[in-house]
């Protein structure tokens, strides 16, 4: 089995930055692609950015510029950083992982970005 553990969310002013991080546990070695959702109140859940073993990425149209995805394979933790933060970045944010065929997902982890 495999659980993803997400930490870093919080509340932050407008224009400030964040770093999540979601660590794997379990069995669990390595996943060909980590990444990230979020979901907003009352929205669907919406794709953020994908990250695979060898380091290839992919964002979201509105994800560029702003966001970073990253992975640490010796730690199996899957980062995401968020800069220039807007208040409708406000959302749960879900990392997950695929591997041997499944998708497993995180717990999430709220964001909010007030002043």
């Amino acid at each position: 089995q495999v659980q993803l553990v997400e930490s870093g969310g919080g509340l932050v002013q407008p224009g400030g930055s964040l770093r999540l991080s979601c660590a794997a546990s379990g069995n669990f070695f390595s996943s060909n692609i980590l990444g990230w959702y979020r979901q907003a109140p009352g929205k669907q859940r919406e794709y953020v950015a994908l990250i695979t073993s060898g380091g290839s990425t992919n964002y979201a149209d509105s994800m560029k510029g702003r966001f970073t995805i990253s992975r640490d394979n010796a730690k199996n933790t899957v980062y995401l950083e968020i800069n220039s933060m807007k208040p409708e970045d406000t959302a749960v944010y879900y990392c997950y992982a695929v591997r041997g065929g499944t998708t497993y997902w995180g717990q999430g982890t709220q964001v909010t970005v007030s002043s």
